[in-house]
């Protein structure tokens, strides 16, 4: 049960200074005050109005227990009650909303999938995440868009780079960052042994111009021809390009595109997001944050997740979180999952808001 005796006492001293002579002076200050006001205002009143239907749930289940009260009085309250728990349960969502609804933050994502420990096993698995994160992006009604890929012959990739933009994309997919284990028979094994292979992602924050400004002589931009699958154009032209950035010594190559400019743009949407991760990395190790509400760390070499085949399973490691529905997940139906984490996310926020 959630303990709002903190927002409870911020809000009383809110209105005493709101109230005050001195509030109005500073203008900006004033505004910020009464944006917060309004908003314990609001999970108050959630608070309040769920405080008052279980006080109301109590009184009918005294009523049920109570053996002067007549039978239809006792029927009418049992009738009743599963009716305003209900009413209790939408408010309780309503206050967790509300309660989180400060630390959303709405950001487009890029994605990187990349196959590691067992060869092209390891890459076909990475072609199903991306299928898994693309379709997961339909349901979601977000805009999904490939800006790098380097495939294998038998239709994996060693790398593929997509972003996704819509409302939630940044919330729900920051969770995927680390490394994806698979446990099956991979389709090369003639002998039926279960193998094991890894795969990492990483989730990077797609930033706006203006989050990252590149001084243009810290790039190293070349061309070359590109190769592998992609039709007959991809050997005409140099239109493939690598961007190295110089003082961070990040390198993005884009050859997905015909034209030399497209690749171009795509490979400098994706060294911005890198370069602003790189950023955030070295800041949070300078200083250790005090309030953390992220469900794990995202570091890549953190084994986040695995996928079993034979017993059609996945499980999340940071939560200890397994479900039978391995299928469908890989098909996108990845809210569970996601749920899950958001859950123990928010359980972690009102920790450090001394709200549990």
């Amino acid at each position: 049960m959630l303990n709002l005796s903190k927002f409870k006492q911020e809000y009383q001293e809110l209105s005493r200074k709101l109230s005050g002579s001195e509030a109005t002076k500073d203008r900006d200050s004033y505004a910020k005050l009464a944006k917060r006001f309004s908003y314990l205002e609001k999970v108050i009143a959630l608070d309040d109005a769920r405080a008052a239907l279980r006080q109301e749930v109590e009184h009918l289940k005294a009523i049920v227990a109570d053996s002067s009260e007549s039978q239809d009085m006792k029927d009418l309250a049992r009738e009743e009650i599963p009716k305003l728990e209900s009413r209790i349960s939408s408010l309780m969502a309503q206050i967790e909303e509300k309660l989180f609804e400060e630390d959303v933050q709405e950001h487009d994502v890029i994605i990187e999938i990349r196959a590691a420990a067992g060869g092209e096993e390891s890459a076909l698995f990475g072609a199903s995440l991306f299928k898994m994160y693309s379709k997961y992006a339909e349901l979601r009604g977000w805009k999904f868009e490939v800006l790098s890929s380097s495939s294998t012959e038998i239709g994996g990739y060693k790398e593929v780079v997509f972003s996704i933009k819509g409302k939630g994309a940044w919330n729900r997919l920051k969770f995927e960052s680390g490394v994806h284990r698979v446990q099956r028979v991979p389709v090369t094994e003639s002998g039926g042994r279960i193998h094991t292979s890894t795969v990492t992602v990483a989730v990077l924050v797609e930033p706006k111009e203006v989050d990252v400004k590149i001084n243009p002589e810290d790039l190293k931009i070349d061309t070359y021809r590109a190769s592998g699958a992609g039709g007959q154009h991809v050997n005409v032209t140099d239109s493939a390009v690598r961007i190295t950035h110089l003082p961070t010594g990040t390198i993005v190559s884009c050859q997905d595109e015909r034209s030399q400019i497209k690749n171009r743009a795509k490979a400098m949407r994706v060294i911005k997001a890198k370069i602003m991760e790189k950023v955030a990395r070295d800041e949070t190790n300078k200083v250790i944050q005090a309030r953390r509400t992220q469900v794990g760390t995202g570091d890549r070499s953190e084994k986040i997740r695995t996928y079993n085949f034979p017993e059609r399973r996945v499980t999340d490691h940071r939560i200890n979180f397994t479900i039978y529905r391995l299928e469908e997940v890989l098909q996108g139906d990845m809210d569970e999952v996601t749920n899950a984490l958001l859950k123990e996310e928010r359980r972690k926020m009102y920790e450090a808001k001394g709200l549990a």
